[in-house]
């Protein structure tokens, strides 16, 4: 899978894990380069609290475009260390 966003590939992996149809990354798998810590956060009542990346490309950003959860509930074991996107991020095969 890779994650595009502003014709550039941000993150690709065979390991992506889906979960509410987004595809989570392994956060390994970001082009680190292209991501900037957000304050933002949010809670899901069942995943936990939430952090965000403000995606920038050739100058141009996409605030709050991916989301991770730094410490995940035991129910989102699955998606500790992962990244998800959205907000025009291109998730394809």
């Amino acid at each position: 899978m890779k994650a595009i966003w502003n014709n550039k590939v941000i993150a690709e992996s065979n390991d992506t894990v889906v979960v509410e149809g987004n595809h989570y990354f392994p956060h390994e798998s970001i082009n680190k380069e292209f991501f900037k810590p957000s304050d933002t956060h949010t809670v899901c009542p069942w995943k936990g609290t939430a952090s965000y990346y403000t995606v920038e490309v050739d100058g141009q950003q996409n605030t709050d475009a991916a989301w991770y959860y730094p410490e995940v509930s035991e129910l989102a074991k699955g998606i500790k260390n992962h990244v998800a996107f959205w907000r025009g991020v291109i998730v394809e095969n």
